[in-house]
């Protein structure tokens, strides 16, 4: 296909902050050297198919607006989509990309057939994949869009669809497994519930948790390197969905054994339908032991659904960058874009142009927090607001062997009377700002 889609647009390369060049990265710069690794290397960005490729600009009041030279009825219509893709992957120079089953195949008439087409296309993904050195992030299968899953996959009432959801999902890590990715996701997109007057929570949940099971025996029979992460999202397009947030997700792991086997891909529109600021979710999966890959994009927070749209608030994004740094990196995750362009951006470069905007407030975040790692000031706040617990007394507090009434007697010996001091969060946020 050559550059028959996007035409003349690229490479795009990094021309720094001043430049006036639509098309170039102004703060990303794939080369530069943060905290002791690649800005690609940080933040390992990857292309999605799906909204990219997959969606034609339709939504729930409107038909499609965009024209695409290609569908997704036959196999031709896949391999054209192919093109387009990969001369996009080429244009932006992002290292990797993502993909569910149905982005990338036609279903066809059967779940045979559905497989066939997927082992022909990573066939051909293979040979492009040589051609242009992009990688696969994840793969992952599509169990919410057919009319079979409008129950659920794994959770559904029917056995027969879990058993369809669980040779899909075989075919899915085939596929990842054939093009060497580095992750492989599942996002239950229609497992939970819209009443509960017609649902058996606990029989859901236990169907759930073997199914998750399997997936992680299949991992190690086919010899699967990679991780498995598992995505959270509170609601939409149900009423409510098991894997509700980091929290729920890392019960429901512990609850069926499986908390060193999975890892999170968090989402920035996720954790906002779920009530939570991004940094929340990324926090609190680090400190887990979870946090395995995310999602860069953004929701519209006037409305009330996951609009997917490009991140575009480098602010926003410091201090979960902050987090994910002070981890060591989300490696061998990374930062998916998960973004659409709206309905009304009908040209093939805007889908350039909303890469380059968010990948620039990605990097914008990335140096900020790196600065305020390097700097040490931050952190040296952060610390002297718990120094107390350093002490031998309250480090004693925590051991096993520690009761009420030993601490009790220490307080009334000692005679503690403990005053309040300030949270100083106004400072905090301050000294934030002046990275960003």
């Amino acid at each position: 296909m050559g550059k028959r889609f996007f035409g003349e647009i690229g490479p795009v390369k990094y021309e720094g902050p001043k430049s006036d060049n639509p098309f170039a990265f102004r703060h990303y710069d794939p080369e530069r050297v943060v905290l002791g690794k690649t800005m690609a290397e940080q933040l390992r960005p990857a292309v999605c198919y799906w909204h990219n490729f997959g969606w034609l600009g339709s939504d729930m009041f409107g038909s499609s607006t965009f024209d695409r030279p290609w569908n997704n009825d036959d196999m031709e219509g896949a391999r054209r989509k192919a093109d387009a893709a990969f001369e996009m992957f080429s244009i932006l120079g992002f290292p990797f990309f993502t993909f569910h089953d149905k982005d990338v195949v036609p279903e066809g008439e059967s779940l045979a057939e559905f497989g066939r087409n997927l082992a022909d296309i990573t066939d051909l993904f293979a040979e492009k994949m040589l051609a242009t050195g992009a990688k696969l992030l994840w793969g992952t299968a599509n169990l919410f869009s057919h009319p079979r899953f409008m129950a659920g996959a794994a959770t559904n009432p029917d056995p027969d669809v879990f058993a369809f959801a669980a040779a899909q999902v075989k075919n899915a890590m085939d596929a990842t497994h054939k093009l060497h990715g580095a992750n492989y996701v599942l996002w239950g997109g229609r497992e939970g519930y819209e009443t509960l007057l017609n649902t058996d929570l606990k029989r859901e949940l236990d169907q759930l948790g073997r199914f998750l099971s399997m997936v992680v025996d299949y991992k190690h029979k086919i010899g699967f390197k990679g991780v498995l992460l598992v995505e959270p999202k509170p609601q939409e397009p149900t009423k409510h969905q098991y894997d509700f947030d980091v929290a729920t997700v890392s019960g429901f792991l512990q609850r069926f054994g499986l908390e060193k086997e999975v890892k999170l891909n968090l989402e920035v529109g996720h954790a906002v339908l779920a009530h939570h600021a991004f940094e929340h979710e990324v926090a609190l999966a680090s400190a887990l032991g979870l946090l395995g890959s995310l999602d860069a994009n953004r929701n519209d927070y006037q409305s009330g659904w996951d609009t997917d749209q490009f991140p575009n608030n480098a602010a926003e994004l410091v201090p979960a960058l902050y987090f994910v740094l002070k981890q060591g990196g989300v490696a061998p995750g990374g930062f998916n874009f998960d973004s659409k362009v709206r309905r009304q951006s009908i040209d093939p470069a805007d889908l350039i142009l909303g890469h380059i905007g968010g990948i620039d407030a990605c990097a914008g975040a990335l140096l900020a927090a790196a600065a305020m790692i390097e700097d040490g000031k931050f952190d040296a706040m952060r610390e002297a607001r718990y120094a107390g617990w350093n002490a031998p007394a309250a480090q004693a507090m925590l051991q096993p062997g520690a009761t009420l009434e030993s601490i009790a007697k220490r307080v009334m010996d000692e005679k503690i009377d403990p005053k309040p001091r300030s949270g100083q969060q106004e400072f905090y946020e301050n000294v934030v700002n002046r990275y960003t």
